[in-house]
């Protein structure tokens, strides 16, 4: 990984194969931004090398494939569409572009998952994409991807969040 950041292991009261999924999404969305890796090479390293195996002594936790290349997928095919989306829900001054890479993958893996995936809770989405952002950041910076990704939220599935 670029930046001297190594990659985070999943929090262990999250430890499923979803949140082992998100977590790698995150990751590969994120080695896709810095490298410039094309989204095959991102599959076949991530399925072969990272998914359920130990990386530099780690053990990663086994992780739903066909959900991480719908995440990747996902916010690949839909990118152009969902950054205004995201630039909109941030504080005036700083666009996506200023974000952090990482916290730019944690936003756009939400806001797709946010808007597609309605098979999960959209509250268990923002708290899934918080607690991946923890893995990376400091927490104020996980307070700023729990208020933009519940203002996506509020977009999203204004019915679900209507209700309390």
């Amino acid at each position: 990984m670029a930046d001297n950041k190594k990659p985070a292991r999943a929090p262990d009261r999250k430890a499923n194969r979803r949140g082992a999924a998100r977590l790698a999404a995150v990751q590969a969305l994120y080695q896709m931004d810095i490298a410039g890796a094309g989204i095959n090479d991102i599959f076949a390293e991530f399925e072969s090398h990272w998914l359920g195996n130990e990386v530099e002594g780690d053990k990663y936790l086994p992780a739903e494939a066909a959900f991480f290349r719908d995440v990747v997928s996902g916010v690949v095919r839909d990118q152009a569409r969902l950054d205004p989306l995201i630039d909109d829900a941030l504080s005036k001054g700083w666009p996506l572009k200023r974000i952090d890479a990482i916290l730019r993958a944690v936003l756009r893996a939400g806001s797709y998952e946010l808007e597609h995936r309605k098979d999960v809770p959209g509250r268990v989405v923002v708290s899934e994409y918080v607690d991946v952002a923890h893995a990376f950041v400091e927490k104020d910076e996980t307070g700023m991807v729990n208020a933009v990704l519940d203002q996506i939220a509020r977009q999203f599935r204004a019915d679900e969040f209507a209700r309390g």
